[in-house]
């Protein structure tokens, strides 16, 4: 018997949502594991279980982030269903829960495969800190901090330093979270393509860059930036100062997503845009 998994967002209505399709997958023998991540994204995570079919996230980008996450390197494939207010990665209305379900036990549906970096954080040739990322890794400025100073390499080719509030390293996935924010562009996710956005630059002329999936990305702070904060996926930070090396580089592991008939990039990029002819 096929087992799916579910992760929840701790709301009510996603609660009540996923009590009724868990009977109605049971009803039609197929077993449900209800998997809580962990709050803290710092925290240890145990593997996903080879013995999961697929995982359905009833929640919003947040939700689906923390069980993209979760899921590490494996392939498992992950369908997201909105129950909050931003739904780029969670596409499925909760309306169509039962429907996308249908199709997935149906097999009637196709894989996107969604490009993830891997970031390392290394001082004194030693790694502080790995992670894997689907929207975007950021270096900003703590409460009390100065300007950035950031020094960014394309494969060990100097590009420039960044004087700003911060940095915005992203995937196409991320094109439309922070760095859309920071005024940075609309990245189709099947581009190969990285993103490195700039948070409120000093000069006017350090513009969004859309760079080769291939390249290497090394960054570090100059002497005069301390106590900076860098973020992975709005999941989990840690302190960076000077001395402390930057890489991000396209992992081998991206995010495996379910797409259904009906599903369309466009049409969830109009919706969310408020362009004409969107729909919410």
């Amino acid at each position: 018997m096929p087992t799916i998994g579910l992760i929840v967002k701790p709301v009510p209505e996603a609660q009540q949502t996923a009590d009724r399709f868990e009977k109605w997958l049971q009803a039609r023998r197929i077993g449900v594991a209800r998997i809580t991540p962990p709050l803290s994204g710092n925290a240890p995570r145990s593997p996903a279980p080879s013995s999961l079919a697929c995982l359905f996230v009833l929640g919003g980008d947040g939700t689906f982030l923390s069980a993209v996450r979760w899921i590490g390197d494996t392939p498992l494939p992950v369908l997201g269903v909105k129950f909050g207010q931003v739904g780029f990665l969670a596409e499925i209305a909760a309306d169509d829960l039962y429907a996308a379900a249908e199709a997935v036990l149906q097999k009637n549906f196709t894989i996107q495969k969604r490009m993830r970096l891997a970031v390392s954080v290394i001082k004194n040739s030693q790694e502080r800190c790995r992670e894997i990322i689907l929207n975007d890794v950021v270096v900003t400025k703590n409460t009390l901090a100065r300007l950035a100073h950031i020094e960014a390499y394309i494969d060990n080719h100097y590009l420039t330093t960044f004087r700003a509030d911060g940095l915005i390293v992203s995937t196409p996935t991320g094109s439309t979270a922070y760095s859309l924010a920071a005024g940075g562009p609309v990245i189709h996710p099947e581009v190969p393509g990285i993103i490195m956005t700039p948070i409120c630059p000093f000069t006017l002329t350090n513009r969004p860059l859309v760079i080769p999936d291939r390249v290497r990305i090394k960054m570090s702070l100059e002497k005069d930036s301390s106590n900076m904060i860098l973020t992975f996926d709005g999941q989990a930070g840690m302190e960076i100062n000077h001395g402390d090396t930057i890489q991000i580089e396209k992992s081998p592991h991206p995010v495996h997503m379910i797409k259904v008939p009906g599903s369309e990039y466009f049409d969830i990029l109009k919706a969310k845009l408020s362009w004409s002819g969107g729909r919410v």
